[in-house]
């Protein structure tokens, strides 16, 4: 072993086989891991190198191996029964072997999971590459904060049952939930369940990150708080506050598009018209020209100033043509007979949806007022 040898002085030898001090010989275990991991060895040296780190985890002094463990955390040398002795050491000397080391196994490490400690889970959940089985195995035994840790790991290999069984054992913690949603790719039914879970800046990301179809997006309107918002606007409609009131959900953050897309779902119209205005710093009459302009250019200007997500544009483009032919057919514009026209008309008219989404929505977005409502409203 001649070339790591030459990086050792005999002093550094005589130090890590004879000190009696803790520190002196972490220090040239140290020197002694550093060289070997730097070296080019041949299968012989190599043979040799692990005898000798084989010695080093044996060793006493839990500085010793601990020192070890950091230094060859990442490194392939260490020999597969090395990583196993040094994974159920002390935490200060497992946790950079069961985080790092490339010479575990799936089983190795899934059996680590199952042995319930947090913190080795956590520091599976956060190795440089984790497979779908080991991330299978902590979605069903992790702890809340290695399934966070997992969920925000772009590099482990999350299957659509293991995000489903995330979501169904996590589902109430609105950091695992943020972290799913920022994942680089999503199935569409994780991102449905996602959208019902999160909060509206997550909502709004995952509409407009991933692929939703219009009929889904009409779904996002479903939530109890964007739901509560426009019940209290069917009420508030004709008032002449509806652009300050719009202005305070702006201030908010609340002017959200799966709110508008909501409003104009229930063909409420002149909200969907101020919240275009508001977003866009339009005065509201040239708004209503841009959004009822017959020519294809208006609405669409209007709504990109807005900042809208571009997937959803068919959606608003398909409600705002349903409600002017139902308007030019001398429909009721108010009340809940012309929501469901609307709802209808705009699901019929695009050839794609399927009818049990026409039931889901109908029975959905046309339901009354959530229970908190009720309450206020009674009282």
């Amino acid at each position: 072993m001649t070339a790591f040898r030459a990086r050792l002085t005999d002093m550094d030898i005589r130090r890590l086989i004879k000190a009696t001090d803790e520190d002196e010989r972490a220090a040239a275990a140290h020197k002694l891991c550093r060289s070997i991991d730097r070296a080019e060895l041949t299968d012989e040296d190599r043979e040799a190198a692990q005898k000798i780190l084989r010695v080093l985890a044996n060793d006493a002094a839990e500085l010793v191996r601990r020192s070890m463990a950091v230094t060859l955390k990442a490194s392939d040398l260490i020999p597969h029964d090395v990583a196993r002795r040094l994974a159920a050491d002390v935490d200060s000397v497992a946790l950079p072997i069961i985080g790092f080391s490339p010479v575990f196994t799936d089983e190795d490490l899934i059996e680590i999971i199952q042995a319930g400690s947090a913190v080795r889970q956590i520091a599976i959940a956060a190795r440089p590459k984790v497979s779908r089985d080991v991330a299978e195995a902590l979605s069903v035994d992790g702890c809340e904060q290695a399934v966070r840790t997992l969920a925000s790991n772009d590099n482990a290999d999350l299957s659509e049952r293991a995000m489903a069984r995330t979501i169904d054992r996590f589902g109430d913690a609105p950091e695992i939930v943020a972290a799913l949603a920022y994942r680089q790719v999503l199935p569409l039914d994780i991102t449905e369940k996602l959208i019902a879970l999160a909060s509206d800046a997550v909502r709004e990301h995952l509409v407009s990150r991933h692929a939703v179809a219009p009929e889904t997006a009409i779904r996002l309107a479903t939530f109890a708080r964007e739901r509560a918002t426009v019940d209290l606007v069917d009420q508030a409609a004709s008032s002449q506050d509806l652009p300050r009131f719009v202005a305070q959900l702006n201030a908010r953050k609340a002017l959200t598009a799966s709110l508008l897309l909501r409003a104009l779902a229930r063909g409420q119209m002149t909200l969907f018209e101020h919240g275009l205005a508001e977003l866009t710093s339009t005065p509201h009459s040239r708004a209503w020209l841009m959004i009822h302009d017959a020519g294809p250019l208006g609405l669409k200007a209007l709504y990109d100033r807005a900042g809208l997500p571009p997937r959803l544009f068919q959606a608003y483009r398909a409600g705002v043509d349903t409600w002017r032919a139902l308007q030019a057919e001398g429909a009721d514009t108010s009340g809940e007979a012309f929501r469901e026209r609307m709802l209808e008309r705009f699901l019929t008219q695009r050839p794609n949806a399927p009818r049990d989404d026409l039931a889901y929505l109908m029975e959905r977005l046309d339901q009354a007022a959530p229970p908190v409502m009720k309450a206020a409203n009674a009282a």
